[in-house]
């Protein structure tokens, strides 16, 4: 799949701590698969991680969130699942073998939690569509 890399910089340029020189020492990287115009590709977020060279201060950039903790869906692909499966009709198990026939193997099992952890943010709208209507 294609990749798209982001590199996020941590905002600090100097040790929050002792304010001495940060030297590069290595990246903390996590992928998520993202589904743009019908077509999947991989974005790779790059954290990258200095420490000081007075003392042992490690700083790196703040993790962007994510609709699902630790998950690899990024929104448009969770708004196509949801999508397929609520309007369109789609069961999972045709949505799982549609994105095998585009090279990545989701499990229905997989697609079922995505699915579940979305009605779960959803809840707060929900509620607030109950208390509206009733």
């Amino acid at each position: 799949l294609p990749r798209e890399i982001h590199r996020l910089e941590p905002e600090e340029s100097c040790c929050p701590e002792c304010g001495g020189k940060l030297d590069y020492l290595g990246e903390v990287s996590a992928e998520q698969l993202e589904l743009v115009s019908s077509a999947l590709k991989v974005i790779r977020t790059e954290r990258v991680k200095k420490a000081c060279t007075k003392c042992d201060c490690i700083v790196e950039a703040p993790a962007p969130s994510r609709p699902i903790e630790r998950g690899i869906a990024g929104p448009g692909l969770l708004a196509r699942v949801l999508t397929g499966k609520y309007c369109e009709h789609l069961p999972l198990y045709r949505q799982s073998e549609i994105f095998a026939r585009q090279g990545v193997e989701l499990s229905r099992a997989l697609l079922s939690n995505w699915v579940d952890a979305c009605c779960q943010l959803m809840t707060p709208v929900n509620d607030a569509l109950y208390r509206y209507v009733m």
